[in-house]
């Protein structure tokens, strides 16, 4: 039986471009918090049709590496039936099937039981909505 449910939203601003976006800091910050040096999990869950929650390696290249793979997998044309934004846009709207908007991750101690190179992070290819939220739920 659960002794804590908490969460918090975040307002997170990704711009004009596509972005993978480590929100680990964000994380530890709520946990720190919230979980109180307790065991549970994190839920990290992003309310957006076109937007996803990837665990990955950040900084050595991994995260253009997704952007890239996206790019040949959900190329930004105009094969497209979902069709309105910008060119492409209909891509966006198929993310979360492959990116899904929610990962939920082990707290051991209070801190996120992630590996050596793993992050949490957003990813965002819609261009056209620049303003994202994130909420964060701890169960523990």
């Amino acid at each position: 039986m659960s002794d804590v449910f908490t969460t918090r939203v975040l307002d997170v601003s990704t711009g004009a471009a596509e972005r993978v976006l480590d929100i680990t800091g964000d994380c530890e910050s709520f946990l720190r918090e919230a979980a109180g040096g307790r065991d549970g999990l994190l839920n990290v869950f992003v309310p957006h049709a076109t937007a996803g929650i990837a665990v990955l390696e950040t900084g050595a290249g991994s995260d253009d590496d997704l952007l890239a793979a996206l790019h040949t997998l959900l190329p930004a044309d105009d094969r497209w039936q979902h069709r309105h934004g910008s060119p492409g846009h209909g891509r966006d709207h198929v993310l979360p099937a492959l990116v899904p908007p929610h990962a939920t991750l082990p707290v051991v101690g209070g801190r996120l039981e992630l590996g050596t190179w793993q992050s949490v992070c957003l990813v965002d290819t819609n261009r056209d909505n620049p303003e994202r939220k994130v909420r964060l739920s701890f169960l523990g």
